[in-house]
């Protein structure tokens, strides 16, 4: 089977693909043939900046093709979507069984991994900021798989004013499309029109403090990106803000009827029309490195796709 990997740590171009064994599932294990997989930010800087090559995981949807021992509730030829903490970037993988769910009938693959593992992080970075009706809210990387949803999903917990913060302007009519009131960009942090109650940042880094700083007073941020950064407990003070990191897999290991019940309300939103994710395109498995480069020079409306 084909296979994407690293040897070294860089840019896209380290990537490589190779021909591999189909892996054998253990016990709690599903295997599946894989259909589409989801490229998220933080596998992107795993690649570019990790101290050590790693296996690159992320979301995956396709068919079981094989069962581990003690596997229960799904059989052969389901179509399951999850994530895969192990090789994702394959033409099949491992999936841990209670992080695998049904992609009902009606729903593509492609719309699986763009819907579900981002659509449980936006739902949880909005959990997390406690929006309610009537507030401004503000969302970086809001062109992502995961902020185009999450400034949707703010709507629809009543924020009054959504505002969506990227990196380029040509963004800008897509987020429009989708339902933003605005749109600004990070490189000039005083139009960014705040303050605002909530502040969903999916960026961090040097974009934290600039976040902070557009808090109102009682303002809550929610740090839910890869990018790290520091937060002066001073810009938090005179505030009275608060800062929240929030983490999907902490969420599946440590409340899983959470993390179920999202995700039941996730296909019941996409079931009844008022939810769908927006997907910038489908690249071969074969050219991740494009995928990747699509990432890095921050050029991808929605989420970014591949397939085998």
């Amino acid at each position: 089977m084909l296979r994407i990997r690293h040897e070294v740590n860089g840019g896209p171009e380290v990537l490589f693909a190779e021909d591999v064994a189909v892996p054998v599932p253990g016990p709690g294990e599903l295997l599946v043939a894989v259909e589409a997989v989801g490229v998220t930010l933080p596998v992107v800087r795993k690649v570019r900046e990790g101290a050590e090559p790693v296996a690159l995981g992320g979301e995956v949807a396709g068919t079981v093709a094989a069962l581990g021992e003690g596997v229960r509730g799904f059989a052969l030829g389901d179509r399951v979507t999850g994530l895969c903490f192990g090789h994702g970037y394959a033409e099949y993988a491992l999936l841990a069984a209670p992080f695998a769910s049904a992609v009902p009938a009606g729903a593509s693959s492609v719309d699986a991994v763009a819907l579900v593992r981002s659509g449980l992080v936006a739902r949880g970075a909005c959990e997390a900021g406690r929006i309610r009706p009537g507030e401004s809210v503000l969302v970086t990387a809001a062109a992502s798989g995961v902020g185009s949803l999450a400034f949707r999903m703010a709507r629809a917990a009543g924020a009054g004013r959504v505002v969506a913060a990227v990196s380029r302007p040509d963004k800008a009519g897509f987020l429009r499309g989708l339902g933003a009131d605005e749109v600004v960009l990070y490189a000039d942090p005083a139009a960014w029109g705040g303050p605002y109650d909530v502040v969903l940042d999916g960026v961090g880094g040097e974009l934290l403090g600039p976040a902070v700083r557009a808090l109102a007073t009682g303002g809550r941020l929610v740090a839910y990106g890869s990018g790290g950064g520091s937060v002066e407990a001073y810009e938090l003070l005179v505030r009275g803000a608060s800062v929240t990191g929030f983490q999907i897999r902490a969420v599946a290991r440590g409340r899983p009827e959470v993390y179920e019940g999202w995700r039941r309300d996730l296909w019941k939103a996409y079931a009844d029309g008022s939810l769908r994710p927006a997907v910038h395109g489908e690249i071969p498995l074969a050219e991740a490195a494009r995928a990747h480069a699509l990432i890095e020079e921050r050029r991808n409306l929605g989420k970014v796709v591949m397939i085998p």
